[in-house]
């Protein structure tokens, strides 16, 4: 692990705020209004190369009938560093390789940029930078990275993925609830946070804080990979046998319905309790290496139930609450949050979307453990009321159950967890 203070920092100061959640995957319902759309096509392209995991967990091609599919576990992530198929500078951190994904680190360089882009077919990241650069930053000692811009950095991790193997990225679950706006560029991209099938090249993170600056450096991890052999996407008719076999939910609403149908908590504990935080402006600066360094009272407001279960989202602030159901992601499974749909409201909810094997699972501390929501408002206030549907968690299969599940000795944060801040905070005695 680095250091948990840089020998040198060297700060970035923004001179105004760039419009970077523009992409091509925007559908503008009204004018001032544009929601993100996800595609889950995972089909695999190339029919005549299939690929397998062996049991040496070697990922090959072959003509062969496919005999496993599904998201690759850990020890295939790792077995892809040994062949080649994930190349990096250095070797894995030990608790880099997580259940059912694997952290990305950054590499040594920075690039703050006018905009945010997509490089587009025959076109490399690199190249497309040439036009948009402002200056160069210098990760190796640590960087501060300030709110409203927008930075370009290489990835450690390449990739050269065999036909049939495509992979998604998202931001880490402690990357989102610090409101750091992340996502993976890679070359000739059409779509953010996706790898196709057969990529080889380079990785890159665009990184923008939205409410505070952060310190990070060379090493500093804020986005995870999944790797997905074919499609593994579980239909809600499959979802709802695995529910009566595994109880996916328990609470709430209890909704399938596009995947696991999440909702807002603003009851807390009754009139009195703890509901949610809502981020301060003006902080000071976050070391994402840094664990249980910060007193939450210093960057957060708390929210209490105050009778009416209902709450107004202020524009352009963020928010962390809490969902109503405890979910459950059992060991041949593994999930991804989603927004439910762009006609609910003008919010955006949740950024870090991974869910690994074992969350929430009774046997490894997991009972009662409830889906911790980053939400943030556009343009307008809106109103959400308690037990208003918010997310969506969809389900794919696993092609072989993990060794080890979330929170089973790998140093998880947020097993077990309920309204619960980033693990960069002391735990906040208001909330226990």
């Amino acid at each position: 692990m680095a250091a948990s203070r840089p020998a040198q920092i060297t700060t970035d100061r923004c001179s105004s705020v760039v419009d970077y959640e523009w992409s091509v995957n925007c559908i503008h319902l009204i004018p001032f209004l544009a929601y993100t759309q996800f595609s889950y096509n995972h089909k695999i392209k190339d029919k005549r190369a299939i690929t397998q995991i062996k049991p040496d967990i070697r990922l090959r091609n072959s003509g062969a009938k496919r005999i496993m599919g599904g998201i690759l576990p850990a020890r295939a992530i790792k077995a892809m560093f040994e062949d080649g198929t994930i190349k990096a500078p250095n070797t894995p951190d030990s608790d880099q390789i997580q259940p059912a994904s694997l952290d990305l680190r950054l590499g040594q360089q920075a690039w703050r940029v006018r905009a945010s882009f997509l490089p587009g077919p025959g076109a490399k990241v690199e190249e497309k930078l040439q036009g948009l650069i402002l200056h160069e930053i210098d990760l190796s000692k640590g960087a501060v990275l300030e709110t409203g811009c927008v930075y370009i950095v290489k990835l450690q991790e390449a990739l050269s993925l065999p036909a049939g193997l495509s992979a998604t990225t998202n931001p880490k679950s402690s990357t989102g609830r610090i409101d750091v706006f992340t996502r993976v560029i890679t070359d000739d991209g059409r779509e953010f946070d996706r790898v196709p099938v057969g990529y080889n090249g380079a990785l890159y993170a665009e990184i923008s804080p939205r409410t505070f600056p952060v310190l990070v450096r060379s090493g500093s991890r804020l986005s995870q990979i999944r790797f997905r052999d074919g499609d593994a996407l579980i239909s809600d008719e499959a979802l709802r046998d695995v529910h009566k076999e595994h109880i996916l939910m328990s609470g709430g609403n209890e909704l399938i319905g596009g995947g696991v149908q999440l909702s807002i908590d603003l009851m807390g504990d009754g009139i009195g309790s703890l509901i949610g935080y809502r981020a301060k402006r003006h902080t000071g600066l976050i070391d994402v290496d840094v664990k249980a360094a910060h007193d939450p009272l210093d960057f957060w407001e708390p929210i209490y139930n105050r009778g009416d279960a209902s709450l107004i989202l202020d524009p352009n602030e963020f928010y962390i609450l809490v969902s109503q159901e405890a979910v459950h992601v059992p060991p041949m499974y593994a999930a991804e949050m989603v927004p439910f749909d762009p006609l609910v409201g003008e919010f955006r909810v949740h950024y870090a979307g991974f869910f690994d094997p074992g969350f929430g699972h009774s046997t490894v501390g997991g009972t009662g453990s409830r889906a911790v929501l980053e939400v943030r408002s556009h343009e307008v206030p809106f109103l959400v009321g308690h037990g208003q549907t918010v997310g969506r968690l969809v389900y794919e299969h696993m092609a072989e159950r993990p060794a080890t599940l979330y929170g089973e000795g790998i140093g998880s944060n947020y097993q077990g967890q309920a309204l619960k801040l980033s693990k960069h905070f002391k735990v906040a005695e208001s909330a226990s």
